[in-house]
């Protein structure tokens, strides 16, 4: 038995697209828990008895076409959230959230926010807000508290392969960017940044212009965790692996690994 607990996020870009991919990467990787984005497809559509053959319990926010989040675990899952207090209904499926082996799991698929100063941006930035009320509301930051997913924002320059050429356009404003640093404030640590200090690392390029092929790309897949949970991290990685794989999503696993409590 393994003496770690992996933990891994992974925009697919499709679940039913890319079932095969993400089966043979679960085969590959055994991770204990994997929090997916962008299913585009319903709750009814999902391939819950695929997953269950190869050992994971899903917990399911979907949506038709667009949008939609999973959380797949060998463990239990328990007091499953999907969206948030403030959401409207018929809100757009980008939270679920779910207790595993007693640590809170909160998985979002952030909006895009399409270009700055459009109403999908400032949709983003509330969207953001609501994010950080809905923490504030529902944890305490010495609570174990994983959050996870494609935050479609880039932090810092490091996180950008031409910071000039991406500077005040969506994915890396400055007002996303405070937005984002808003809800990190709640009290989370960068898992990935807990071990890697250095530039160069993305989890997202571009289909086009062979953006893989010269690392062309951002890191806009997080792992982050409040503080009781940092101390518990071994490592953190990204997986670069499936984005080479033939019919890849657009972007690739990003992973954290900690030790048990």
């Amino acid at each position: 038995m393994r003496a770690t607990v992996i933990v891994a996020t992974w925009n697919v870009n499709s679940v039913l697209a890319r079932l095969d991919i993400i089966l043979r990467w679960l085969a590959e990787a055994h991770p204990d828990v994997l929090c997916l984005q962008e299913l585009k497809c319903t709750e009814e559509r999902f391939p819950a008895a695929e997953f269950a053959e190869a050992g994971y319990t899903s917990a399911v926010n979907g949506q038709s076409t667009y949008n939609g989040v999973a959380i797949l675990s060998r463990h239990r899952v328990e007091d499953v959230r999907r969206g948030m207090p403030t959401d409207e209904e018929g809100a757009q499926a980008r939270l679920v959230a779910a207790r595993v082996k007693g640590v809170a799991v909160v998985n979002i698929y952030v909006p895009n926010g399409q270009a700055v100063g459009t109403d999908k941006y400032r949709f983003k930035l509330e969207w953001l807000k609501r994010l950080r009320a809905f923490l504030d509301g529902e944890f305490w930051a010495d609570d174990e508290v994983l959050l996870c997913g494609d935050f479609n924002v880039a932090p810092e320059d490091r996180d950008v392969h031409d910071p000039e050429l991406w500077r005040g356009h969506v994915l890396f404003s400055k007002r996303e960017r405070e937005a984002i640093e808003e809800v990190r404030g709640w009290g989370f640590e960068d898992a990935f940044r807990l071990h890697h200090a250095e530039g160069g690392n993305f989890s997202w390029w571009d289909y086009r212009q062979g953006a893989f092929r010269r690392n062309a790309g951002l890191r806009i897949d997080h792992v982050w965790v409040s503080e009781p949970l940092a101390r518990r991290c071994k490592r953190a990685w990204i997986d670069k692996g499936p984005r080479g794989w033939e019919r890849p999503s657009d972007h690739t696993p990003v992973v954290a690994e900690f030790a048990k409590a």
